[in-house]
């Protein structure tokens, strides 16, 4: 009986010191971004007591983890955290010195967690960038930086979940055969992630990412409230008429946006490219976008309306997204995104499983270059300035015109309601509306066919800035003949200057936007040279000027709007592919540009995309994605945000078989091979 005693006392011993031992590991200084997700305990150094939550606040209670508040480390920067409690609060710096309990997540809460002696760290303020410390009583308190208290961070169980958008794909990324080999993948050739800050950054709702969140991030414009009706220029482009509802609110419930047909809404959530990435997606080519004229008749701003100051502002905002993804994922480098300024950098990213992303610039004044009733405003030496600055922050691809004629070319209109809206624009910034003339006889090309403005000056006039826009719809306005109508402007000396200078580094041109003239007048200078970098992102161009195109060794990537159009545009440029190129198609998808995304599908009820589905590859399982409380299907939903364009791609080969996705499986090696081309040219 003694012996068992005994025995039973050892085991419990053994047991007593095992789990006291599972308690002590913490992590590492040098790998403070791993924290990121984990569920920890705070353990002062020295006394080893632990920090805990109470009426008051926080304070050092017992040196005991099972006393210990548990919290959920969740990622706002690289090295910064939320450290969210099981009741969804967390400590928060509040003047004077106090550390207090919030459950709003915001500056206030987000630390800064620093390497401190052996396996502890110190915590920072963001706000303040006072210390962590403990005062009388072993109450937390801001202190001096340098006073501030050193804590080792715990493994515990009992975390709350942090509140954030699933993926809902299962499988592995898949990868290439080598860093140099050939790849897969999709490649959205058009895209616009940093379009919340521009038109002065409060004309869009919503963010790709907010260090605070989703709650943060996707949450409506306040000027839409009550319940939409606020939201004029909203209803306007979505639905023709600016009066109009919409439900206001955001996560978790998505009841009234994002939609396909909403365009001042976000559609572009990290979370949501991170299910196109894990869908396929292995190329984005992100287009810095601004258009100072509508920016200055915008009512309502809060950023500067200069075109390149907003275009600097969005690449920094992308190398924060970049970093962003980063921190949620251990550390620099070890995100799912990079940002790639070379095919050969991209080769790299793409068969490692990454995505890559491509910085364009699609503005309507280019490097300043506007013009007034003819008048450029810009010469050929800025022009060189500004490209060889843009090319240094990352900017590979380039549209010479936008939405307005400017002083490097003419452009190829736009119709409806966006159109009367970007022609008031036109007249703001050049001086005069659109000069749309009937194409020469038997031109199988033409322009987009404004519409009247007389019909909605009267609606459009008050959204806009009173003092701006004061005198812009007076006078005679332009009555435009029947179609098909071109634009007499083509491309100006200045226009060829620029085209030379993207020739000579390499980049890749953008053809779209561009009138019928001015592209064939483009076209002939890229040929002269035989220059491959070109490429049309996104249907604004004409069935003579795709051929052409992919006779360069350019690409091709159709706008991606509904699956049915999208396949015949495919089918076209398929006929017209060269075989002396490998072939492969992009998609332009525009979200956040003011263009809207695929509907339904008529029929999908008859022939449905049917879930779950497995992605080109066979190694990545896709269920209807979940957003909060909403639940997407590509069926009934359309492409209401980002994340359902793999579903758009099951779509289309459910409609149009495996040879479209295979050719969009192509695009990401057919972009890299024209860029290859593009930068082995530049010297020819």
């Amino acid at each position: 009986m003694r012996l068992r005693r005994r025995w039973r006392s050892t085991v419990v011993l053994i047991l007593s010191a095992l789990a006291a031992w599972a308690v002590v590991p913490s992590v590492a200084s040098a790998d403070r971004y791993m924290l990121v997700h984990g569920c920890y305990a705070l353990r002062a150094a020295g006394d080893g007591r632990f920090v805990v939550k109470d009426a008051l606040g926080y304070s050092l209670g017992p040196a005991t983890a099972g006393a210990a508040t548990p919290f959920r480390m969740q990622a706002t920067a690289l090295g910064r955290y939320l450290l969210y409690g099981p009741d969804a609060t967390m400590p928060a710096a509040t003047p004077p010195a106090l550390v207090t309990s919030t459950a709003t997540p915001g500056r206030p809460a987000d630390w800064i967690v620093s390497p401190a002696a052996g396996q502890t760290f110190t915590l920072t303020a963001l706000d303040g960038g006072r210390g962590l410390g403990a005062g009388p009583a072993g109450r937390l308190v801001q202190v001096a930086a340098a006073a501030a208290q050193r804590f080792a961070f715990v493994a515990i169980q009992g975390c709350a979940t942090f509140p954030e958008i699933t993926v809902n794909a299962t499988g592995t990324p898949f990868t290439g055969a080598s860093p140099t080999g050939p790849v897969r993948g999709f490649v959205d050739d058009h895209i616009h992630i940093g379009a919340f800050d521009f038109l002065g950054g409060r004309f869009h709702c919503g963010r790709p990412w907010s260090p605070y969140g989703v709650a943060d991030a996707l949450k409506d414009c306040p000027d839409h409230e009550p319940n939409g009706a606020g939201a004029a220029v909203e209803n306007f482009l979505s639905a023709g008429s600016p009066v109009g509802t919409h439900d206001t609110k955001g996560w978790p419930t998505f009841a009234g946006w994002p939609r396909a047909e909403s365009l001042t809404h976000e559609g572009s959530y990290w979370k949501w490219i991170e299910r196109a990435w894990r869908g396929g997606l292995r190329i984005m080519v992100n287009d810095l976008v601004e258009n100072r004229a509508l920016c200055e008749l915008y009512p309502l701003k809060q950023n500067s309306c200069d075109e390149m100051a907003s275009a600097r502002k969005q690449a920094q905002d992308l190398r924060d997204l970049e970093a962003y993804v980063d921190a949620q994922n251990g550390g620099p480098g070890r995100g799912w995104l990079r940002i790639v300024t070379n095919p050969a950098q991209a080769r790299r990213v793409i068969n490692a499983g990454k995505l890559a992303m491509v910085f364009g610039m699609e503005t309507s004044e280019l490097f300043g270059c506007g013009q007034f009733n003819g008048t450029p405003r810009c010469d050929a030496a800025q022009i060189d300035r500004q490209l060889a600055e843009f090319h240094a922050l990352g900017v590979r691809s380039v549209f010479p015109v936008h939405k307005f004629d400017n002083a490097l070319g003419g452009t190829a209109f736009d119709d409806g309601a966006t159109g009367v809206l970007v022609n008031a624009g036109n007249k703001y910034a050049t001086g005069q509306f659109w000069d749309a003339r009937q194409c020469a006889p038997g031109d199988p090309d033409h322009d987009n066919e404004p519409t009247n403005v007389e019909p909605l000056a009267a609606v459009i006039a008050p959204m806009l800035d009173p003092v701006t826009s004061n005198g812009l719809f007076t006078g005679q306005l332009p009555v435009y003949p029947p179609g098909p109508l071109c634009n007499p402007k083509g491309l100006t000396p200045l226009g060829e200057h620029l085209i030379r200078r993207v020739m000579a580094r390499g980049m890749i041109l953008e053809t779209d936007h561009l009138s019928v003239k001015a592209r064939r007048e483009a076209l002939t200078l890229l040929e002269a040279r035989a220059y491959p970098g070109v490429i049309s992102s996104h249907s604004w161009g004409d069935a003579g000027s795709l051929t052409r195109i992919l006779r360069l060794g350019g690409v091709v990537g159709p706008y991606a709007g509904e699956t049915e159009s999208f396949a015949a545009e495919w089918r076209e440029a398929r006929a017209a592919r060269d075989p002396r190129f490998f072939f492969g198609v992009g998609f332009g998808s525009d979200i956040n540009g003011l263009g809207a995304q695929g509907q339904p599908r008529p029929g999908a009820a008859q022939n449905p995309v049917r879930y779950p589905f497995r992605t080109f590859d066979g190694g990545t399982v896709l269920h209807k994605q979940v957003s909060g409380s909403r639940v997407y299907d590509i069926n009934a939903d359309g492409v209401d945000h980002y994340g359902l364009y793999p579903d758009w791609v099951e779509d289309l080969r459910v409609i149009a078989g495996p040879q479209i996705v295979a050719d969009l499986a192509g695009g990401a090696e057919a972009y890299l091979q024209m860029w290859e081309r593009a930068l082995a040219a530049r010297g020819a």
